[in-house]
C-alpha cells in the first residue's frame, strides 16, 4: 500500500473531456503544483467517482472564518 501523507496536494484545476477517437472513455485531468495526472475511467468508474464526490462533499463542514 501507498505510504500517505498527512497533509494533502490542493487540485487548482481539474477538466475533463471525451477522446475522439475512444467515445467510451472519460480523461479526468488533475492539475497540482506537482504538475498534471491524467487518468482514464469508464462510465462506471466517472459515475462512482462522481456519487462519492458528492456525498462526501454533503458532509463537509462549513469553511472557517478569518
Amino acid at each position: 500500500m501507498t505510504k500517505r501523507s498527512t497533509s494533502a496536494d490542493f487540485v487548482t484545476a481539474f477538466a475533463t473531456g471525451w477522446p475522439e477517437n475512444q467515445p467510451e472513455i472519460m480523461v479526468l485531468s488533475l492539475t497540482t503544483h506537482k504538475g498534471v495526472q491524467d487518468y482514464a475511467l469508464s462510465k462506471e468508474q466517472a459515475l462512482l467517482i462522481a456519487k462519492t464526490m458528492k456525498e462526501t462533499a454533503a458532509r463537509l463542514a462549513k469553511p472557517k472564518q478569518a
